[in-house]
């Protein structure tokens, strides 16, 4: 039988913290959790002080919902009907139980970061060292202040890969992330023009990005993009920082883990690609140019800690997106199919000429028109409307029939295409519903994308309330 996640006495001891009252302290603690709306039989759940809500205010509900204890501040009054951990900062504590479960684990750990495909390639890692032992990983985008000490207490002591995902959007918060994850390998998939509105250049953000490295272990592995324009600046830092070995990935020559040929369909792409001296070739079931690119990083980093590169290869060809992060559905009507490519989650340059392209290998027989439905790219400074107008031209080359676009600044795309291309412009998601739904037809296929706080998700909904 496996050891419990926790012990209440290891979880009173590892976050610095006193028993309020008698308890258990042999009791089991089957996870950790800050959201009392998923708290599962047996947690811990942490009560964390948002700019919006404080935890304390759920306790009541998280141990109506089977917590087996919380951990709250001291002086704090709370509805309990369980055991409490008092704690003098219960972020501090959250993040001392992190640092306990990364202690204590003889797993080879990899970090991942970059201005896009974070979540996609931490997802596909998971997948690819599964054959090679017990994996945990962040789960959804759990990459920030509190995110990643959350990942790392839910980390189990027989865990043999550990995977987490690490985010920024400004200078300095990746180092001490990585301080508490403290990686055996660390992946860059690449730097882009992402948070513009905070850094002064891309440089900086490379920078930023090459924070991730000041937390590798002795000798450790850096895997970075050879194809990105701040590859030399990002393998300076690497070695800066100690790294043992760079890996270079891409379609480079000089890569280390090179692609040499990729055949692509609507469904995913058969890849051919070398590995030092391997040749190997392999499926992965998600379409798109970025998602191949990201395998090989994937690829490079499961020979880094010792798993079987065949097996992890293999198992590529089961990958899928996620909700969000172009999840494709079909749906069949009288007339026809309609595609919808829920792309929702976020949106940069860089993604949105990923995303395109993949919209374009999405074979018009069966889809003989393409709209796409666009909102603002959040978080891009002064040079926002200029980023937005320049999706003109992959809009262009991916085929694009119809754009509904909206948003201050996806105005500026929507003026710059030509009359035929435009559909509906609003200054919210919400404003383009009724035109949506009025125009999609049998045979269409249909990308919806934008930033988080462009809302464009309350259009997939719609859409797929619609068709369904």
């Amino acid at each position: 039988m496996a050891d419990p996640l926790w012990t209440l006495g290891e979880a009173i001891a590892s976050c610095d913290g006193w028993p309020d009252g008698d308890m258990d302290q042999d009791a089991a603690l089957s996870s950790v959790s800050i959201d009392s709306r998923t708290v599962e039989a047996g947690a811990l759940f942490v009560a964390i002080r948002g700019d919006n809500l404080d935890g304390h205010a759920y306790v009541g509900q998280a141990f109506k919902a089977g917590a087996g204890a919380a951990l709250v501040a001291e002086n704090t009054k709370v509805e309990a009907a369980g055991p409490l951990i008092r704690v003098a900062d219960t972020l501090k504590g959250l993040e001392r139980l992190g640092r306990s479960a990364r202690g204590r684990t003889r797993a080879a750990v990899i970090a991942v970061t970059g201005s896009v495909g974070k979540t996609g390639t931490k997802e596909a890692l998971r997948l690819a060292l599964e054959h090679s032992g017990a994996v945990h990983a962040s789960e959804k985008s759990y990459n920030n202040q509190w995110g990643v000490p959350l990942s790392l207490a839910n980390m189990a002591r027989e865990t043999r890969y550990g995977v987490f995902e690490v985010g920024m959007n400004h200078a300095g918060e990746i180092e001490p992330l990585v301080a508490m994850i403290r990686p055996h390998v660390a992946i860059v998939t690449t730097v882009e023009p992402v948070h513009l509105e905070f850094f002064g250049s891309v440089a900086q953000i490379a920078e930023a990005k090459a924070e991730i490295f000041t937390g590798l272990e002795s000798g450790g592995t850096a895997i970075i993009n050879r194809d990105n324009p701040h590859f030399g600046l990002l393998a300076r830092r690497a070695r800066e920082a100690g790294a043992g070995r760079v890996i270079a990935f891409g379609a480079h020559d000089e890569a280390d883990a090179q692609l040499v040929e990729i055949q692509g369909s609507a469904e995913g792409s058969t890849v051919w690609a070398r590995f030092g001296g391997e040749a190997i070739k392999y499926r992965i079931g998600a379409p798109g140019r970025h998602f191949v690119i990201n395998s090989l990083a994937v690829l490079a980093a499961v020979t880094a800690v010792g798993g079987d590169l065949k097996q992890a290869a293999a198992a590529l060809a089961r990958y899928t997106v996620q909700k969000g992060r172009g999840l494709r559905e079909v749906f069949t009507l009288t007339d026809g199919p309609v595609m919808l490519i829920d792309e929702s989650y976020n949106a940069n340059p860089a993604s949105m000429r990923a995303a395109l392209a993949a919209l374009g290998a999405v074979p018009r027989s069966a889809h003989p028109r393409c709209i796409v439905v666009l909102g603002d790219m959040l978080e891009l400074g002064d040079s926002s409307d200029e980023l937005h107008a320049d999706l003109a031209g992959p809009v262009d080359d991916a085929g694009v029939d119809v754009v509904f676009a909206c948003g201050r600044h996806m105005r500026a795309l929507f003026d710059a295409l030509p009359g035929e291309r435009r559909g509906v412009y609003a200054e919210t998601s919400q404003g383009l519903l009724d035109a949506l739904a009025g125009t999609v037809r049998a045979g269409d296929v249909v990308m919806i994308k934008g930033s988080l706080g462009s809302r464009m998700a309350l259009l997939v909904d719609a859409v797929r309330k619609q068709l369904g």
